[in-house]
């Protein structure tokens, strides 16, 4: 069966098997910190053409004397942390797997501003949909470096299957249940990425010749 028909079809059921439970989360999100329950942000998609990524909201829209928001540990809500902890606030991106603009699993789509400080092995990541879940996710989240994290992207992109992928899906299940690689250790998700030391180092050896 063809991933795009695979996503569809399980995105379709579990949506339809879990629209109680996002409707209690959505529920518990408006009660907790208003509307919207919805957190969009684009992002980059198949290719690097950017989409609108799907969440429920886990921070508080808090800023401060500047007028800027607030650092992320602070803004991050007690029920956020919850929603992180089991992954509910990325039920929404199932939506975004019918629409077709994600897969169940695939890199997981980062900040559009990342898109230039890439380099040409991890722009990589971008040769397939971006998923809810993807190899990264199951073996380690947000608790691995950067460097670590593309590499692992890259590497699903080469050696991507229908068994992978479900395999993937019921390790992603077992990882939810521990709640482990949440956030990098310090931090309420993870420091922002820099660009690559690969890139910046080939880049200054080019300027030398």
């Amino acid at each position: 069966m063809p991933k795009r028909i695979f996503d569809f079809i399980l995105a379709l059921i579990l949506a339809t098997l879990l629209l109680p439970l996002m409707a209690a989360t959505a529920a518990a999100v408006a009660w907790n910190m208003g509307f919207p329950v919805l957190f969009w942000q684009v992002r980059p998609g198949l290719h690097g053409r950017p989409f609108k990524v799907l969440k429920f909201r886990t921070m508080a829209e808090a800023v401060g004397a500047d007028g800027q928001p607030l650092p992320d540990e602070q803004r991050l809500t007690k029920l956020g942390a919850l929603l992180r902890r089991f992954s509910l606030d990325e039920l929404p991106q199932l939506f975004n797997v019918i629409r077709g603009d994600m897969s169940l699993v695939g890199p997981r789509p980062l900040l559009i501003e990342y898109l230039p400080l890439y380099s040409a092995e991890q722009m990589r990541r971008h040769d397939v949909r971006p998923g809810i879940t993807g190899w990264a996710q199951v073996n380690g989240r947000n608790a691995l470096p950067w460097e670590e994290r593309f590499r692992m992207d890259v590497w699903y992109v080469d050696n991507r299957s229908m068994l992978f992928d479900l395999r993937i899906l019921a390790l992603t299940a077992l990882r939810v249940l521990r709640s482990r690689g949440i956030s990098e250790p310090g931090q309420a998700t993870m420091t922002p990425f820099r660009g690559s030391s690969d890139k910046a180092a080939k880049s200054d050896l080019d300027q030398d010749r």
